[in-house]
């Protein structure tokens, strides 16, 4: 139990937290509302004025309780700390709302963002209102089992949430690591080999060129032969990236080669229709590849995703300024997030990487779609 306490004593916090999004708003905007409408509805507040205001006035700290989660804790809870000097001093019921339901938030935020050091401290402050209310307020064992229950919950919730990710981002750093070590290797070992014997023969053939220009000739055909090689190499190196092994021969495929998924079923699966527009030869081919990938990549997580699916659209159009692309499907997809993360993280740095965009997530009235806009000007940046 001392190590387990020592190491996460020494969790670091969690690097970049979101710092607001638009449902914060919505989140501060609901429990300020909540806050007014419960102490205008009830009748039997006690300490009704100083509990409206320590509710009131610990609602817009949630705004920052992912980026600075122990100073929240810490003004939310010693603001109810504070509450509770009348009430311990004089008796009678424990001041409070309702919506100050809303504490758990702040707690789960604290195990969830902060550093273990952090979190801790920030549980040795909650405990001591929570520990009040339980002693002098005490009504049954049940009921105080019930809420520190639900009140380490929390706080076990934010912990789990947050080994979820790191152990998802550790998998894909390591993997990411793996395949730059591995091109890293490659390159070094083999193009940059003949890279480093053409800038040689290339200097060379300079020097000579004016004196005896056959031995310029011969630097070029030198040259030739190792541009050559490194060709071959580059084309060895891709191929074995690629996990169907014909990246080394094969010609990047084109918005025609879309046409190959119509039709095609796996054994149970939904069919797929595709539907193409536009003029597609004037696509430039690093686009009109990343298009077909972004399709291949769509098509083949709505076959094993798409729960009850019977069907799967693709829409390809290529318009005066840029590509769009379109996938969807009407099955289901209860629980794959996870599942499928990785390929939509990959669409979407491919797209990106064109200076597009890629969304996927789940439609309005049912199914999923994945939908990509790809510049035209892409393929010269």
């Amino acid at each position: 139990m001392r190590a387990f306490l020592r190491s996460f004593w020494r969790e670091p916090p969690v690097p970049d937290p979101p710092r607001r999004v638009w449902r914060d708003g919505v989140l501060v905007a609901l429990l300020a509302t909540l806050c007014v409408v419960e102490v205008v509805v009830r009748d039997d507040l006690p300490y009704r004025w100083l509990s409206f205001a320590v509710a009131l006035a610990g609602v817009p700290l949630l705004l920052w309780r992912r980026t600075h989660p122990l100073p929240v804790v810490a003004a939310i809870f010693g603001a109810a700390i504070v509450m509770d000097i009348p009430w311990v001093v004089q008796g009678g019921d424990p001041p409070g709302l309702f919506t100050m339901i809303y504490v758990l938030i702040p707690a789960y935020a604290l195990f969830r963002w902060g550093s273990g050091r952090h979190a801790l401290i920030g549980l040795g402050i909650m405990l001591v209102p929570a520990t009040l209310a339980s002693v002098l307020d005490f009504t049954s064992v049940s009921e105080a089992v019930t809420g520190f229950a639900v009140f380490f919950l929390a706080l076990v919730l934010g912990v789990a949430v947050r080994s979820r990710t790191r152990e998802r981002v550790s998998r894909i750093d390591a993997a990411r690591a793996k395949e730059r070590e591995a091109l890293a290797r490659d390159l070094h070992d083999t193009v940059a080999h003949h890279v480093s014997a053409i800038a040689v023969r290339a200097q060379a053939g300079i020097a000579t060129a004016p004196a005896d220009p056959d031995a310029a000739v011969a630097a070029l055909r030198v040259i030739e032969a190792e541009a050559s090689r490194t060709l071959a190499e580059m084309r060895t190196i891709v191929r074995g990236l690629r996990a169907d092994g014909r990246g080394g021969t094969a010609p990047l495929p084109g918005l025609h080669d879309v046409r190959g998924f119509a039709g095609s079923v796996t054994p149970g699966g939904p069919p797929v229709h595709v539907e193409l527009r536009g003029d597609e030869d004037r696509v430039p081919g690093s686009v009109a590849a990343a298009a077909y990938r972004l399709v291949q990549e769509s098509v083949t997580n709505a076959r094993r995703h798409a729960r009850r699916a019977s069907r799967i659209d693709v829409t390809v159009s290529a318009g005066d300024d840029a590509v769009t692309v379109e996938v969807t499907d009407d099955g289901e997809r209860a629980g794959t997030r996870g599942d499928v993360g990785f390929g939509i993280a990959g669409m979407v740095e491919r797209a990106e990487g064109l200076g597009g965009t890629c969304v996927a997530g789940p439609r309005a009235g049912g199914g999923w779609a994945v939908t990509a806009v790809l510049p035209l000007r892409g393929a010269a940046t």
